[in-house]
Parts: structure tokens; sequence; C-alpha cells
């Protein structure tokens, strides 16, 4: 549990140093405001954005890798990290800049390998999914129960997956983007549906 604690930490903080350089960003490139169609960065400071997000997973991963004892162990803590990371960060953009007003509110959530853009409530879901998930793998593993996966496990996550973002690539360039929740919440509950059916099936 311990760990679990530490990871928490990590998240908080590293959630609030993201916010801060996105705050940093905004008021430099978007003083009138963040709102749709966004207005282009310069490309090299794009390419810089790309190399600071690459960061951002390497060191997400680190941390799985330091604190897990197994390779699903791993895993989990990675899954716990990434999403307590993310669900952090929107917790101190509205702190320090109140913003977003709505969790509704469209944001450019990734940019790697092309923009995801969609409403703050998706990637919430996503990273409460992943940080409940990931919890239970990690505690699993670190209590000694050694869970065993199959191929079929690893296709159905990926496949639920590969939907959701998907619906982050379909926005790219319109004018008044429109996500689309039915495709999303396919992938997001088969993906939670199918591993809570693991669960009770291992």
């Amino acid at each position: 549990m311990k760990k679990l604690i530490w990871i928490t930490i990590f998240a908080v903080a590293f959630g609030l140093v993201e916010a801060v350089v996105v705050i940093y960003l905004r008021i430099h490139f978007y003083p009138e405001g963040f709102h749709f169609p966004l207005k282009v960065i310069p490309t090299r400071i794009l390419y810089i954005e790309v190399v600071r997000e690459v960061a951002t997973v390497v060191m997400l991963v680190a941390i799985g890798i330091m604190i897990g004892r197994t390779r699903l162990a791993k895993f989990g803590a990675f899954m716990v990290s990434f999403g307590m990371w993310d669900i952090f960060y929107y917790f101190w953009l509205y702190v320090l800049i109140d913003w977003p007003k709505s969790i509704l509110d469209w944001d450019v959530l990734f940019l790697i390998p092309i923009p995801w853009i969609g409403p703050v409530l998706a990637p919430l879901l996503v990273s409460l999914g992943l940080t409940g998930c990931g919890m239970w793998i990690f505690l699993q593993e670190e209590r000694g129960v050694q869970l065993r996966t199959t191929p079929l496990d690893w296709i159905v996550e990926f496949s639920a997956t590969a939907l959701m973002i998907s619906t982050f690539f379909m926005n790219r360039g319109m004018e008044t983007p429109v996500f689309l929740w039915w495709l999303f919440l396919v992938g997001l509950i088969g993906g939670i549906g199918y591993f809570l059916w693991r669960i009770f099936h291992l």
C-alpha cells in the first residue's frame, strides 16, 4: 500500500508540473482564450511539445518499472501513475486558472502521432478506468497472487483502447468538432466490462 501512496504523490506533483507548462503555453500562444478551431502554434514549438510528451510517457513508464516487482505489477503501476497523473493535471488546471469550466469543454489531449482532440470528460473516464484496474492488478501481484493473462485478454483490451483512441482522431480540422460518444463508450465499457468479467473468472 505504501507504494501506491508514493505513486499518488508522484502523480499529484507531476500533474502540477504538466499543468504549469500548459498554462505558460496558453498564456503565450492563446492569450485570448482556448477556443476551437485553435490557432496553429509554430512548428518548432510543436516539435518541442512532442519531445516533451515522449519524455512524459517515459517517466510514467519508468515509475511503473521501478515500483512493480513482477511484469504485471509494473504494468499495473504504470496504469495507476498514468491515470492519476492525468486526473490531477486537470485538477491543477482548474485550481490555477479555473479551467475547464465544464468537463465537456474541448481540449487537445495529446500530439503523438497526430493531435488527439476531445471533451475533457473522455480522458477523465479513461484515467479513472486505468487507475481502478491498475490498482487491482498491482495489489494482487504485490500480494503474491500470480495473475495469468491470455492472448485473448490483450486482443480485447487493445481493441477497446483502439476504439477509444480513434474517436480522438476524428475531429481534426473541424470547425465545430463533434465527439462520437457512442463509439468511445463501446470501447470504454467493453474494455472495463471484459476486465471485470475476467476478474470473476480467474
